[in-house]
């Protein structure tokens, strides 16, 4: 049963808390500025109402996920940690002598009550209303990118993820303990899944046996991973890997297997939309979801910066339709054409056909494609194929026995031609340096939140991670942009 109206308990010990945690602490700072009654009204619908025992309050537990995404740690390390740190206490609004929630809770909230709500875009749209209060925005656009992020599974099989875990704890416990490995268990070496998973619980039972072990920081966090890999190997043994997850690419050499997260933000470096997608997915599509969002989210999008990944056919016409200006440079592909300059042939512009390298002029030309679509037109142009027959050079040009030989070009459409004039602009290229706005951000939440790896395995946890680890990014972007307001003045 849920009860919105949680009591504050009072506590002898409550000063503590104006003694030991400042005022400028970043998590006193996030209670005063959020009214977080928000996640009540979010999460009503998955708790009964008026029956059974009362729920612990969600608003803790969501707060415990904030911290899961400013702090990383497993769920066991970061409960842990809740009991003694009297900031964490303080911002989960305990009295300094309560005790904390089993951490088996958090696990349940995160996979159970978390796992279908639409939990992204709601906090950022607070997060961006907050700051439009606060009178931070100011600027008129948004600056466009993707993300990756890889998946905790990274391609692995179960038995794969346990044992690279297991050597983990190993490794920990051989650095500081060399003498443990006369008594470890010896390591499985069937390419079976029970048999791993027995080779885990045995090994995991030695552990317990030498409590000297545990009290290792590197051994205990070590060893909590694992324990929370076994859980999730159990719940998901059915298969093997993260069937969200997908293979993208980063260069043409270099893939990953994950998910995207694709980012709006302001100039002022607050993240106004973001959406979750498998590994696999273009950047370019959702550049119009991205505006929408960032406008339903109250930010007035004049302009969009972004990678050549934005400047697609589509994009360029959804942007002049909005009266937005576009940012982004046409890919050389479509400013340059495929061809190496040596493979180029000549244009003769009295004739208007192209010459072969072998002086041969093309006899006709035709536009393939349709206008207004998807994909720009090509002129074909077509040659005497007795001619290319008889040709000298015909080996780097002629395929023998082919019954025609063509030579085709694309044709820019209107959009593509506005933009490269556009893109050579003064003006153009000053608002493009603004792109490494994102970079930065992108960096940000990887290295100091975790957002590299995935904390779950399917794209709702994914999803859930986003929304904890951009809405705390958002935050403490705030609270600094507040101080150094104050300080201006």
């Amino acid at each position: 049963m849920l009860k919105q109206m949680v009591q504050t308990k009072l506590s002898p010990y409550s000063d503590l808390y104006d003694l030991l945690i400042p005022a400028d602490h970043i998590l006193r700072r996030f209670n005063e500025l959020v009214d977080f009654s928000f996640v009540y009204e979010e999460l009503e619908n998955k708790y009964c109402l008026n029956d059974g025992r009362n729920a612990y309050d969600p608003i803790k537990l969501f707060k415990y996920l904030m911290l899961k995404a400013m702090f990383p740690a497993s769920d066991v390390d970061l409960v842990a940690r809740s009991k003694t740190d009297m900031a964490y206490k303080y911002f989960l609004g305990l009295a300094p002598e309560d005790e904390v929630i089993d951490p088996s809770l958090l696990t349940k909230f995160r996979r159970q009550r978390l796992n279908d709500s639409n939990l992204l875009d709601l906090l950022l749209n607070k997060t961006v209303q907050l700051a439009i209060e606060k009178e931070i925005i100011k600027s008129k656009g948004i600056i466009v990118d993707a993300t990756h992020t890889a998946s905790r599974f990274n391609k692995k099989s179960a038995i794969e993820l346990l044992r690279s875990y297991s050597k983990k704890v190993r490794k920990a416990i051989y650095t500081v303990k060399p003498e443990a490995k006369q008594i470890m268990p010896e390591k499985n070496q069937k390419n079976e899944y029970q048999a791993e998973k027995d080779y885990v619980k045995t090994l995991l039972k030695a552990i317990e046996e030498h409590p000297e072990w545990s009290v290792i920081p590197a051994v205990a966090e070590s060893v909590n991973q694992l324990k929370e890999t076994v859980e999730d190997c159990q719940e998901y043994e059915v298969y093997s890997h993260d069937t969200s997850a997908k293979v993208g690419h980063k260069t043409v050499e270099t893939e990953f297997f994950g998910y995207k997260t694709h980012l709006a933000i302001t100039e002022e470096r607050i993240i106004a939309a973001a959406s979750v997608t498998g590994g696999d997915v273009g950047d370019g599509p959702y550049l119009k979801e991205l505006v929408e969002k960032s406008r339903a989210n109250g930010i007035d999008v004049k302009e969009v910066i972004g990678d050549t990944a934005y400047s697609g056919k589509a994009n360029l016409l959804f942007t002049a339709e909005e009266k937005i200006k576009l940012y982004s440079k046409l890919h050389p592909v479509i400013s340059n054409g495929t061809r190496d300059p040596e493979q180029e042939w000549e244009y003769n512009k009295d004739a208007g056909m192209y010459v072969c390298p072998n002086g041969q002029l093309a006899f006709r030309k035709a536009v393939q494609g349709k206008k207004n679509q998807g994909e720009n037109q090509r002129l074909t142009f077509y040659f005497d194929v007795k001619k290319c027959q008889a040709c000298p050079l015909n080996e780097d040009c002629y395929k023998e026995g082919a019954k025609s030989k063509t030579y085709s070009v694309t044709i820019q459409s209107q959009a593509h031609s506005d933009q490269q004039t556009f893109q050579e602009t003064e003006a153009f290229q000053k608002r493009y340096r603004m792109r490494y706005m994102i970079e930065g951000k992108n960096s940000e939440i990887k290295n100091r939140h975790g957002y590299n790896v995935s904390w779950s395995k399917d794209i709702e946890g994914m999803m859930l991670q986003g929304a904890s680890t951009l809405f705390v990014t958002n935050l403490k972007r705030i609270v600094k942009l507040i101080d150094e307001k104050a300080e201006e003045k």
